[in-house]
């Protein structure tokens, strides 16, 4: 009995398979892509919101104190308030957490957050590509097996 190692997926010639198996496997590589794709989506939607919060922190300046100020609520509702800390600025870490700093750190950690999703962005894009090399490679196997097909059928 022959052992495999289970960490290892098993690699197959794509030119080995038939149609309907060609078809199986072009139709998962377009679920991956499009999955791929959403994230890649919503990732980006991610750091342009981070982004605005970098340059909403740089809008909260000491002569601005005072001023009275809209406060989301919401995406959608919006509240008037008075600025009473220029200093600091109340940051949203998730899952319902918030903490206090200053504007400064509140920028970098923002910042840092804006630079953590660009790397995954990176990563992802290369892995897109990967994928959408692999489509386009399967499917030209796949229309060099139905010119062959073709071929044959018609020489009977």
């Amino acid at each position: 009995m022959a052992s495999t190692t289970p960490s290892q997926p098993q690699q197959i010639n794509v030119a080995d398979l038939d149609l309907q198996q060609l078809s199986d496997v072009r139709r998962q590589l377009e679920e991956e892509l499009n999955h791929l794709t959403n994230s890649f989506a919503q990732l980006k939607q991610a750091q342009a919101k981070f982004k605005s919060c970098i340059e909403n922190v740089g809008e909260v300046k000491p002569q601005n104190k005072g001023t009275t100020i809209l406060v989301p609520l919401t995406n959608s509702l919006y509240v008037p308030g008075h600025l009473s800390d220029a200093e600091n600025v109340i940051v949203d870490v998730g899952t319902g957490y918030y903490v206090k700093k200053s504007r400064a750190q509140a920028t970098k950690y923002y910042e840092t957050k804006v630079e953590y999703i660009r790397t995954n962005l990176d990563t992802l894009q290369e892995t897109i590509q990967k994928k959408q090399e692999n489509m386009s490679y399967l499917v030209n196997v796949m229309q060099a097996k139905l010119q062959q097909s073709q071929a044959q059928s018609s020489k009977v």
